[in-house]
């Protein structure tokens, strides 16, 4: 089961480095009308969720998030920052390297219950890293269909 995880985890992860090929810094930017985020925040959330549910429940060190709870956790919106953001192409950076590093670090560990549990605001519960990982999965599909959503509101 471990090897189908981390295959998954590569695939979606492709796939969201695909979406993100021909987006620009001022596109990443565009708060499309009705809603309160853009495909920065998008990507950066992503990044952000995953390093927590990877590492942070592991209790171990997260990479490359100086200031991104600010910019980026459940709640946020780009149109409250006041700090600049990471550009798209250190997001672009983090994301790509960032699956490579789970495997390394969670390899034969899947079945481990994590530091503390976690809940979804719909009550499911996350209790082991392999339970973490495998609603990344989720979480990151569902954050790509906004992506699209974003992009082709923006293209019209």
């Amino acid at each position: 089961m471990e090897k189908i995880i981390f295959k998954q985890l590569e695939f979606v992860r492709s796939n969201t480095m695909r979406v993100i090929e021909d987006v620009s810094d001022e596109m990443a930017d565009v708060i499309p009308e009705g809603f309160r985020n853009n495909i920065r925040w998008q990507l950066g959330h992503i990044y952000f969720v995953n390093e927590a549910f990877a590492f942070y429940y592991n209790d171990l060190p997260m990479h490359g998030v100086k200031g991104f709870k600010e910019w980026f956790s459940n709640g946020t919106t780009p149109l409250d920052w006041v700090t600049e953001p990471p550009s798209m192409k250190e997001l672009r950076d983090l994301l790509e390297g960032q699956q490579e590093r789970i495997q390394s670090a969670l390899t034969n560990r899947l079945e481990e219950e994590t530091k503390q549990k976690f809940t979804t605001g719909s009550g499911f519960a996350l209790e082991t890293t392999g339970e973490f990982l495998n609603f990344n999965l989720y979480h990151e599909g569902m954050h790509v269909s906004v992506i699209k959503i974003y992009k082709s509101l923006i293209q019209k």
